[in-house]
């Protein structure tokens, strides 16, 4: 759904490293039986497994209604740097 950049925390606090994140704005997963997808990150996935998982066996309304779409969450992986914002769903 979205990426962002903290350049001036980057700046402050991380070391410098060649390689980051491979996601892209648009790009988008199947889940099948809860298993990583191919080109989705260690990290990301670890954030999104849980709630994978409890939308897999028809669970959701995380949060006593925090989504419109109670079949849905928007999370965010960990990367305090640079965090990628995924939109987790039910496809029927």
């Amino acid at each position: 759904m979205r990426m962002a950049c903290y350049n001036d925390l980057m700046e402050q606090y991380e070391n410098p490293i060649e390689h980051t994140c491979d996601m892209q704005v648009g790009q988008t997963f199947d889940v099948i039986d809860c298993k990583r997808p191919a080109g989705m990150c260690d990290s990301a996935w670890e954030t999104l497994l849980p709630f994978v998982t409890q939308l897999a066996q028809g669970g959701g309304n995380f949060y006593d209604g925090w989504m419109r779409n109670p079949h849905s969450a928007m999370l965010s992986c960990n990367d305090g740097f640079r965090p990628v914002s995924f939109l987790v769903e039910v496809v029927e």
